[in-house]
């Protein structure tokens, strides 16, 4: 079963105790908690859990030592069903929602009932079949132009990714930041801001939510730095998969492959494919589609409603669709979608019309609410930027490999040293400039901007300590 997020562990520890009105101890709550996830929780991750929904004022504990137990706090709201993963909950009608379509607010009120009341799917290849690129549209044609409109850059004559790249710094926080935040994860925005800027951890967050982060970052470099060469194949998406599950999947060699055994998703009646060669062929064939549709917006939201409904992976599927689904942003040069603001529970809702219904009005209405909110946000950001330096863009792949010619080399950034690299790597008209852009990138190189750059951590921790014992 895939990895339950911070959140759901968190609902599921609450609806466990709620169920026991004169409190529960720790071994209890780790029993029942083994039941619900095929194993038994780690104990010291299990008090971190219990001490943060207490310091969120949901739980209560009453008794000393071997006598302690947990309550919940009169007031506190527990999902019904307690189960972990995709949960539609009635508290989400309180919360912060897109505005839904009529049809969207059919699908979400089936996806709300009671598990018992939603009859058990499996995988419907034919809703992937049925589709034909450039004839079937999950987006009509007047959505479209509306979006376009809304997407459209001052970049949009000039290279692939060129936008992206503008607003880089922005667009790293901001969507490393709210797909994690879909996951359950708990960094705030200015959290994420200190560890990719500055390489600085969150006190008090756990591991798992950081690398989440850092896997995020590591993961929309790579798209934005190779922007021309990425695309609807399985090398793009398999090693997409591998960035952002890294160091967080169970079976570490399940990172960057299709899964070879059946996952089963809680919280949902539906159940995905089982079969390891029907995933890879529906992997494939969901591809294809995807690369021959027409309209880049189309693309997008076809693979943030196929692909984790194929569930090619054992886990992280919901996150490659995200960050998968900007790729043709980045190459149209389109303002990108960060998911900024998005609730989660419409989000979760969404996803579960497609799984259970094969559906997607719902997901749809949360794609153009999110889309138009990052619209809002880059291109007001756009109107305060200063225009690049044409040097940078002329020579932005001449000043990675110099960078890494001066790290892997082990070399000082000497003046002499830079001024021989610059000659290797620009035109003699250029030199001066170069110097310059190349004396900026390594003062300002560390460990949270080194992917930019291609380069492993353990490189530049090399570079560092030549540096120091010179």
């Amino acid at each position: 079963m895939p990895r339950a997020t911070l959140t759901e562990e968190l609902k599921l520890i609450e609806s466990i105790v709620a169920a026991h009105p004169s409190g529960i101890g720790i071994t209890a709550i780790e029993a029942e908690m083994a039941q619900g996830q095929g194993g038994k929780p780690n104990r010291r991750t299990l008090q971190r859990r219990l001490q943060k929904l207490i310091g969120e004022q949901r739980l209560t504990t009453e008794g000393e030592s071997i006598a302690l137990v947990y309550k919940l706090i009169s007031g506190s709201v527990v999902p019904a069903s307690g189960s972990m993963t995709l949960t539609a909950t009635a508290t989400a009608e309180a919360e912060l929602y897109v505005p839904v379509s009529p049809e969207g607010a059919v699908i979400r009120d089936q996806v709300r009932l009671a598990l018992m009341h939603r009859r058990p799917v499996g995988y419907q290849r034919d809703f992937l079949q049925a589709y034909q690129p450039g004839e079937t549209f999950y987006l009509p044609e007047p959505l479209r132009l509306q979006l376009h409109e809304m997407g459209r850059t001052s970049a949009n004559e000039r290279p692939a990714g060129t936008y992206a790249r503008d607003i880089l710094g922005r667009l790293l926080v901001d969507l490393s930041w709210a797909s994690s935040k879909l996951e359950g994860n708990t960094y705030s925005r200015l959290d994420t801001l200190n560890l990719i800027e500055l390489g600085q951890v969150a006190k008090g967050k756990d591991a798992i939510e950081t690398q989440m982060i850092l896997n995020h970052k590591a993961a929309i470099e790579m798209l934005i730095e190779d922007a021309d060469e990425v695309g609807f194949d399985a090398f793009t998406f398999k090693n997409l998969h591998a960035v952002l599950s890294q160091d967080l999947m169970r079976d570490p060699q399940a990172c960057g492959r299709l899964r070879r055994r059946p996952v089963d998703i809680s919280g949902t009646v539906f159940h995905p494919l089982a079969l390891p060669q029907v995933v890879e062929d529906c992997f494939m064939q969901l591809l294809d589609k995807a690369a021959a549709i027409p309209d880049p917006f189309e693309q997008a939201f076809f693979l943030m409603v196929q692909l984790p409904y194929l569930q090619p992976f054992e886990d992280v599927n919901k996150r490659v669709s995200r960050i998968g689904a900007n790729i043709p942003l980045f190459k149209h040069n389109l303002c990108p979608l960060s998911f900024i603001d998005v609730p989660e529970h419409a989000y979760i809702e969404g996803t579960l019309g497609v799984y259970e219904l094969n559906q997607i009005e719902l997901l749809r209405d949360v794609f153009i609410w999110a889309y138009e909110r990052s619209c809002q946000r880059y291109l007001a950001i756009a109107q305060t930027m200063v225009e690049p330096n044409p040097l940078k863009i002329k020579y932005r792949e001449a000043l990675i490999q110099a960078v890494q010619t001066v790290v892997k080399g082990l070399r000082q950034p000497s003046p002499a040293v830079i001024a021989e690299v610059a000659q290797d790597h620009a035109a003699q008209a250029d030199q001066a400039a170069f110097r310059e852009m190349l004396t900026a990138a390594l003062q300002q190189l560390h460990e949270g901007s080194i992917a930019r750059y291609r380069l492993r951590r353990s490189e530049y921790i090399a570079w560092q300590h030549a540096q120091d014992h010179a």
